[in-house]
């Protein structure tokens, strides 16, 4: 468990800038004069970065050592945190910054799970990978959490700071310890580079790239909007009932529960089947998103709580998504299946941020219950017909 500990904490180091943007969304967003359709432009770029950076990036690591991509995504996630501390002033400047950062992301996450997994295998494969899948919430908590705390106190430049800072030391780590990455014996035929045909073949790990893409869609929808949603729900709240932390402290608790849920997930799906536990997750959580938006006048304890339900649902299935992937993809195709995995899910990543701000638009305006009751509907319908898409699928697949 060395080697897990290790990457758990370097990704956790990389991601310290992750929710800078989303934790000041709101000042940002009142700052700059930003839409709502604008404000979540700016957090979809995030993940456009990633997507953009994954299948070159992660598919590499067949060929090359991976400790060389995880140290160039460093690069990339610091030029961008220092970017946006320096130079953003507006949506465009935002926009171009919040792509590198998303990129680093894309240039580490991946290849450092590629990392874990060729070097372990079985159950102890599955174990460690779901607990660097849970070292992505600890990542995103700690980045909420703190960059919360320093933008309220020093200003969101201030925050970027910090978050340029993590990745100056997940780069060292990487340097000092990280093992080498899997790469083709001599003499052993490369793979095509960018050829991802044999991963779309294979039927054994499209169904877990499909769910990954749902989960995500999900996910981190509601991840950039989480902060805004607790903000509005405050303001709804009688006098005499005031909030006694702030939301971007609330949003970093939630995110706690990320990491147990998704261990915990992981432990369901290896004694119960992956694809019960998966389905099971998945469903609720999306059916509870379709409601949950309606809720913001509520008293703040409970829709706190039914955002710690949701967050927990969310995450049930994500590492078992992810080491279904794993297991299921032959060792010298596991860099492509990660780059085609990542890429199709962090893509619609991309769309679910936008989506979010539109509906909140098209629904009437941030100050309208009905607007989030309806934007949280718009992240929470693919999982909620989750077990219909399976069903759908399962019969294409016996034609």
């Amino acid at each position: 468990m060395r080697l897990a500990l290790l990457m758990c904490a370097s990704e956790v180091l990389c991601m310290t800038g992750f929710a800078a943007y989303t934790t000041l969304l709101p000042a940002l967003q009142r700052e700059w004069s930003l839409s709502n359709s604008e404000a979540g432009l700016i957090s979809g770029v995030y993940y456009a970065g990633y997507v953009v950076a994954t299948p070159v990036l992660t598919s590499i690591t067949d060929r090359v050592d991976a400790r060389r991509i995880y140290l160039l995504a460093c690069g990339l996630s610091l030029a961008g945190a220092a970017g946006f501390a320096l130079f953003a002033g507006g949506l465009w400047s935002a926009l171009a910054f919040q792509f590198l950062i998303g990129a680093g992301l894309g240039g580490s996450y991946m290849p450092g799970l590629k990392i874990l997994a060729d070097h372990l295998e079985g159950s102890v494969q599955a174990r460690a990978v779901g607990f660097y899948t849970a070292s992505f919430g600890i990542g995103s908590t700690f980045s909420i959490l703190i960059c919360g705390w320093i933008g309220a106190a020093y200003g969101w430049q201030a925050a970027f700071a910090y978050g340029a800072a993590g990745p100056v030391a997940a780069a060292l780590l990487a340097s000092l310890a990280m093992p080498r990455g899997r790469t083709r014996a001599a003499g052993e035929p490369a793979p095509a580079l960018l050829d991802f045909r044999p991963v779309l073949k294979n039927r054994r790990t499209l169904p877990y790239i499909l769910g990954y893409s749902a989960h995500n869609y999900e996910l981190f929808g509601q991840r950039s909007w989480m902060v805004a949603f607790l903000v509005f729900s405050a303001s709804l709240q009688p006098a005499d009932a005031p909030m006694l932390i702030g939301a971007a402290t609330l949003a970093a608790i939630i995110n706690m529960l990320g990491p147990v849920m998704s261990v915990s997930g992981n432990e369901l799906a290896i004694r119960f089947g992956r694809t019960r536990v998966i389905f099971t997750f998945m469903t609720a959580s999306g059916l509870l998103a379709c409601v949950i938006g309606y809720t913001a006048a509520l008293p703040w304890a409970l829709v706190f709580l039914l955002m710690c339900v949701h967050y927990g649902l969310m995450l049930g299935d994500s590492a078992a998504l992810t080491s279904g992937a794993i297991a299921s993809a032959p060792p010298d195709q596991r860099g492509a299946t990660m780059a085609v995995y990542s890429f199709l899910g962090f893509s619609s990543a991309v769309f679910a941020p936008l989506v979010f701000g539109v509906a909140l638009d098209l629904g009437g305006g941030n100050r309208n219950p009905v607007a989030w009751g309806l934007a949280f509907t718009s992240i929470g319908v693919f999982g909620a017909l989750s077990t219909l898409g399976r069903w759908l699928y399962l019969g294409r697949a016996r034609a």
